[in-house]
């Protein structure tokens, strides 16, 4: 029925009760005195303690006291031949469960002894209850966060919670293979100390595992167990975490980690598609370059992280040369085609960190991190004669000529605001539209504006792929 703790310094009403609750169908461990009860209490997980109130050296109180402070489910039950009101009232108020005067008729003791255990197991009932509940809610604030840092946040906070982790690191699939994406727990520890110590025993087994998870060996960390759970959704590898443990892992934590594993398999699959969503929206759908909607973005970003480092960085804005008469020529196919090809020389220029878009028909825009207006000039005169010298679509048998005019602008150089230093670049690449064309500018507040028509243009949707008529008030393409 339940597992009882009896202290009592007294053999015969030790042997006594003991037999009793023995009887009872109870597994009863009978000590004699408080140092006794809480070595025991070390040991074993016990529902119930029934204490005599006057002990060796303690006292029942002092017992019960500290079974509330270190086992706060065990309920207790206080036996004592003072008749006083007043140690009643103390033992009620710390916590016990009842209290009973020797002598103790069995009937009363096995009220006494129901009632408590009735208690102890309706507080079990509601902790456990309380437990599915705090876990739903984890795995639904988990299986609902679409943004990557705070799921790698709630993912981590979660698991240490529901599991009762003294440390939690998580792991996704990046290219292929999981890194380590977040560690909780680790106090000073740094974060290569712990991907050094953890990220090759996780790959090297964690398709081997069941879902459920299992314990792993992990060397170099200060936790006597790792448990690591697989991060699945259908048969797909997401992720991985692993949990460590100063002791041995609980048995809670082995049936909230796989719950928890389920949901954050869900996450991830869910933030792969919404990562696919967003870029749809960020992509130009000819050139699959960024377009101008992702070009606003990183722009703002670009301003607050120069701002605060004083780094500078440039614009370039580029317009294909007649590129209307490619149009009117050979259709607007192959002007599609030749945009896209465009795009490939434009991104072979630059490198890998610097931004390309295309801003609309025939026009590009390309960030230069870490750039100054020096610099800017030399990758502007690179993408110049690459494109001059480029024989487009030869392979479709076309093998067609064009240029391109540049404008330049810089942070801080020419512009401290987003709308000024576009504007700039715009303006000075349009100076070369209405000059030679297939030539550089830098920015200069004297420049002309450019027309009315562009800054519409530029406000509204996107151009289609093709567009490249003239506009009113503009130069001819």
């Amino acid at each position: 029925m339940a597992h009882i703790l009896l202290v009592d310094d007294e053999k015969v009403a030790r042997s006594l009760y003991s037999d009793f609750l023995a009887g009872a169908g109870h597994e009863v461990t009978a000590v004699g005195s408080a140092q006794e009860a809480k070595e025991a209490l070390l040991k074993t997980r016990f529902a119930l303690m029934v204490t005599d109130l006057i002990l060796p050296q303690s006292d029942g109180l002092a017992l019960l006291q500290h079974v509330k402070s270190t086992q706060p489910d065990v309920e207790v039950l206080l036996v004592t031949a003072l008749d006083k009101v007043e140690p009643a009232v103390r033992a009620i108020k710390s916590g016990a469960a009842d209290y009973l005067v020797k002598p103790v008729q069995p009937e009363v003791l096995a009220h006494a002894v129901n009632r408590a255990l009735t208690q102890h197991w309706l507080l079990r009932e509601n902790e456990a209850l309380r437990r599915h509940v705090a876990l739903l809610e984890a795995g639904q604030r988990i299986g609902t966060t679409l943004d990557r840092e705070q799921l790698q946040e709630a993912t981590g906070a979660a698991f240490q919670s529901m599991c009762l982790a003294d440390a939690v690191v998580v792991f996704t699939r990046e290219n292929g293979q999981l890194e380590l994406a977040s560690a909780l727990g680790f106090a000073e520890l740094a974060r290569e100390a712990i991907e050094l110590a953890t990220v090759v025993p996780v790959r090297d087994c964690v398709t081997e595992i069941e879902s459920t998870g299992q314990e792993i060996r992990v060397e170099g960390l200060p936790f006597e167990t790792a448990y690591l759970v697989p991060v699945t959704e259908g048969e797909t590898l997401y992720g991985a975490v692993l949990l460590f443990f100063k002791d041995d892992i609980s048995d809670v934590g082995v049936a909230a980690a796989p719950f928890l594993a389920r949901h954050l398999g869900m996450a991830l699959k869910n933030l792969g598609k919404f990562a696919a969503v967003e870029d749809l929206v960020y992509l130009d759908d000819l050139t699959h370059l960024f377009n101008s909607r992702y070009l606003d973005l990183v722009l703002d970003k670009e301003f607050k992280n120069a701002t605060s480092a004083d780094k500078p960085f440039s614009l370039l804005f580029l317009d294909l040369d007649y590129f209307k008469s490619i149009n009117d020529t050979h259709g607007h196919l192959v002007g599609s085609k030749l945009l896209v090809e465009v795009a490939r020389v434009l991104k072979n220029c630059v490198r890998d960190n610097d931004i390309v878009c295309r801003w609309g028909g025939d026009e590009y825009v390309i960030l230069l991190r870490g750039t100054d207006s020096g610099g800017a000039l030399k990758v502007g005169e690179r993408i110049r004669r690459s494109i001059e010298a480029h024989r487009f679509l030869a392979r479709e048998g076309f093998s067609l000529n064009i240029s391109t005019c540049i404008g330049v602008a810089s942070y801080p150089e020419h512009a401290q605001d987003k709308l000024t230093l576009i504007d700039f670049a715009d303006r000075a690449m349009y100076r070369g539209k209405k000059g030679t064309r297939n030539i550089i500018y830098m920015a200069a507040k004297n420049l002309e504006a450019t027309p009315a028509s562009r800054h519409l243009r530029s406000a509204s949707p996107l151009p289609s792929p093709v567009e490249s008529g003239e506009g009113p008030g503009e130069e001819p393409k």
